[in-house]
């Protein structure tokens, strides 16, 4: 029978060193065990973590904390710090063991599979932020990315009002088919602190409009964006901006191409648009004279790791001597990419 390693004898450097090379998923399950845990990895741990602390939610009953990047929108379940759920009633939670989290104790299980702790709650959102506000004070880090749905919009809010560090990112979603409300919607736009990438993927009513002025976003992602005007367009200060269900015309795209051919939107390295119908000819009025047709086909990347294929294409010069591709994709999407490309970033 082998002896259990006592690991809060092992002298100070040693323990520094071995906390420091443990997952997160498993300090933050360590740091329940007493108070003594979650003191010494509190003070031991230095390291820089291999990612943001990204909170978001799996559906309107269960919410988690991660330290991992999203892929394609997706995190994980074995990158998983913490996860939050719904109470159910066909769950007997007596025999759970019990943390003391944000002042009362709450039943908690492990994901064997996964290797993270769950924890329940009556209300999931209120749990999100009982564990958010354990990981950042117990690894002194703010919250960098947030998936947010209707539900726990307010999520960004607090964050917001708790913090002095912008978030990084936003991901605002919801796949309901009630619409979201225009006060949360001009929140986003308007007032919410964010100096990378926000994207909102849900539906508004048909008539909001936003008339503010966009404050900078560096990656502006809008998957219905019927409510987008053209003076919506001139105003917005980004590098990569996707419009999807569009309503803007191929004269309302002449003029935002005319806008940065003099100037407008100097940091601007990609635009997409999915509209009902784009007429190159239109879209180039009054500008063939400083077009050259390129019918080669070229890939082109984004600071944010959008993929294009321009399969031939206008190629503009702005007045700063710099060119860019008007092109109109297969599938409809007009793509205006800036050169010279960029390596993917994020």
């Amino acid at each position: 029978m082998t002896s259990p390693f006592l690991l809060f004898h092992v002298p100070t450097l040693p323990l520094g060193r071995i906390i420091n090379f443990m997952e997160p998923k498993t300090l933050v399950s360590l740091s329940f065990c007493s108070q003594k845990s979650h003191s010494v990895i509190k003070t031991h741990r230095k390291v820089s973590f291999d990612g943001h602390l990204l909170i978001g939610e799996s559906h309107q009953n269960a919410s988690f904390l991660s330290f991992t990047y999203s892929v394609f929108g997706i995190v994980a379940d074995r990158n998983r710090v913490l996860s939050a759920q719904k109470f159910v009633d066909n769950i007997n939670y007596e025999d759970m063991e019990s943390v003391k989290i944000g002042g009362q104790h709450v039943r908690v299980e492990m994901d064997h599979l996964h290797g993270h702790l769950i924890s329940y709650w009556s209300n999931t959102v209120d749990g999100l932020k009982a564990l958010t506000e354990y990981v950042i004070n117990l690894f002194n880090i703010g919250v960098s990315d947030i998936w947010a749905s209707k539900q726990s919009f307010h999520m960004i809010e607090w964050v917001n009002s708790r913090q002095k560090t912008p978030l990084r990112n936003i991901w605002y979603a919801d796949w309901s088919a009630t619409p979201s409300s225009e006060e949360d919607m001009i929140y986003i736009l308007k007032d919410c602190r964010t100096i990378s990438q926000l994207r909102i993927c849900l539906k508004l009513p048909p008539n909001f409009r936003f008339s503010e002025k966009f404050r900078k976003i560096d990656c502006l992602d809008i998957w219905y964006g019927e409510w987008v005007t053209i003076d919506n367009l001139l105003t917005m200060d980004g590098i990569d901006i996707i419009l999807k269900s569009s309503t803007l015309t191929s004269s309302d795209v002449n003029v935002f191409l005319k806008h940065w051919l003099a100037g407008g939107c100097p940091r601007l390295k990609l635009f997409c648009l999915k509209t009902g119908y784009v007429n190159i000819l239109q879209v180039l009025t009054d500008l063939l004279h400083n077009a050259v047709l390129v019918d080669d086909h070229r890939d082109y990347v984004s600071p944010f790791g959008y993929s294009i294929n321009l399969s031939s294409g206008y190629d503009i010069r702005g007045a700063d001597g710099v060119t860019a591709t008007v092109c109109k994709q297969e599938n409809g999407t007009l793509v205006f990419a800036v050169w010279p490309e960029t390596t993917h970033n994020n």
